[in-house]
């Protein structure tokens, strides 16, 4: 199918700024006629999904498993949410220049068939891994309001999630502007609580990493979360007019990104000082830090946890089909999107389902994994924005090939990852000689990659000598 097929395929389905209404269609371009909606919308789409206790439980970790005072911990978390927000703007802004989604624009870089590697990974991880995480830690919270069971919970949730997601993007866009006020207002005011109860001047935990390997850990954990949501920016700017302002756009974007996350992953630091002056020992960092809040913020916040949950897995079922379907796969079906999307909340239950038994255990190595290749992939995408024009052309064309692409993104992650790893599963070379390193995977990962996607591209990138595209 050329490209003028598929816009012509997508001008027909009459879905506009209807919001309920399953989005039709599947990758293809979307049309003019179809474009609505305000740069400012990406402000609460980029705020709401992050405004859940997976966020505040990475700065819980800065401080209990990497070893750094409030101070220390906020500065890491400064900086890696920094460098995750300026990509996520600069992608996003991409977005209603092309119409098209995050990783159908991909291509560009890796190639059609190329493409199928950085698709597949967002698929595992946003899909499935993502979607899993969240499902658990909503359930745990419902589970902890109404005394009712957990497995019960998590089905309603899962529910919830796929159906919102099936509907499509209107949908989406429309649940998280819901979601905005009632996060923002309940967890705010119990980050206020929680930051006047804690002290900025408490020691670092002794069982943590401490010193530069803990900052560059923390910094690796907060890139990992935060730049998670890198493969997804395009996916909610397409639809956005071609007239709207690209730096809006992206300021936009991860203008709300970078202050939910920072604001509770803060919080979350600070939370551990927090709980310990108050006497709560508990190994679960939800009740600690519910414990910390008068009784009934803390009914509210497990209800927030519980939105800001679905508020994120929304986002992980969308766009986990998309990059599904930007693997270049056949779905011969007029709703391709919605049909994938409610297969992988059957598989993204079964997952969530098995991790119920020991929901905490391999957080931390997921988030370090998941910048293992989130890195590199930034460094290609990045790049190659920077160093070619968008041509359209190229992303409907199968023969299109750009070698340079997959070759930069599996050689700086694995570089990267035998070199510098650093957890309990994997330990590279570096840290093991010097222990006090910490994990550079992926700013390593990600220079590397930019490096030598810029010395090949000019020399492997092939486009047709001048057939249909």
């Amino acid at each position: 199918m050329t490209t003028e097929d598929t816009v012509g395929a997508a001008a027909d389905r009459g879905y506009g700024d209807r919001i309920v209404a399953v989005e039709p269609g599947s990758t293809e371009p979307v049309p003019d006629s179809e474009r609505h909606g305000r740069p400012r919308q990406l402000f609460w789409t980029w705020t709401s999904p992050n405004l859940e206790f997976a966020t505040i439980f990475v700065g819980v970790l800065s401080v209990t498993a990497f070893g750094q005072t409030v101070p220390a911990a906020v500065g890491a978390i400064v900086v890696g949410n920094l460098l995750a927000a300026v990509a996520h703007g600069v992608l996003s802004a991409r977005g209603p220049s092309t119409g098209v989604p995050q990783m159908v624009l991909g291509r560009l870089a890796f190639g059609h068939r190329g493409n199928a590697l950085p698709a597949a990974l967002m698929t595992i991880t946003s899909g499935f891994g993502w979607f899993a995480v969240n499902s658990v830690s909503a359930a745990f919270a419902l589970s902890a309001i109404t005394g009712g069971g957990t497995v019960a919970w998590l089905v309603v949730v899962v529910v919830v999630q796929v159906a919102v997601a099936f509907f499509g993007h209107n949908l989406v866009q429309a649940f998280e502007r819901l979601a905005f006020p009632l996060l923002a207002l309940v967890l705010g005011v119990g980050a206020v609580l929680v930051l006047a109860a804690s002290d900025p001047g408490a020691p670092a935990s002794p069982d943590g990493v401490g010193g530069v390997g803990g900052f560059l850990l923390t910094v690796g954990a907060v890139v990992g979360y935060s730049a998670g949501w890198s493969p997804y920016a395009a996916d909610y700017s397409r639809y956005l007019p071609r007239s709207v302002s690209a730096r809006a756009t992206g300021l936009a974007a991860g203008g709300g990104l970078f202050l939910s996350t920072t604001v509770l992953m803060t919080v979350g630091a600070a939370s551990v000082g927090a709980a310990t002056a108050a006497g709560l020992g508990s190994d679960n960092p939800v009740a600690n830090y519910t414990g910390l809040l008068p009784g009934w913020l803390a009914v509210l916040t497990l209800v927030a946890i519980a939105v800001g949950a679905v508020a994120a897995n929304v986002l992980n079922v969308y766009s986990g089909a998309m990059a599904f379907l930007a693997l270049g796969i056949d779905v011969p079906l007029a709703r391709a999107r919605a049909v994938v999307a409610l297969a992988f909340g059957s598989v993204g239950f079964a997952i969530a389902l098995v991790a119920l038994g020991d929901a905490a255990a391999g957080y931390e190595a997921f988030l370090l994994v998941v910048v293992y290749w989130v890195g590199p992939w930034l460094g290609v995408v990045l790049t190659d924005q920077w160093l070619r024009p968008t041509d359209p052309d190229l992303l409907y064309d199968r023969t299109y090939r750009n070698h340079a692409g997959p070759i930069a993104l599996v050689v700086g992650i694995v570089v990267s990852v035998l070199l510098f790893a650093n957890q309990e599963l994997f330990t590279g070379l570096v840290p093991r000689l010097l222990p006090g390193i910490g994990d550079v995977t992926f700013l390593v990962g990600l220079l590397l990659s930019a490096g030598l996607y810029a010395v090949l591209v000019r020399r492997t990138a092939v486009a047709p000598p001048g057939g249909t595209r």
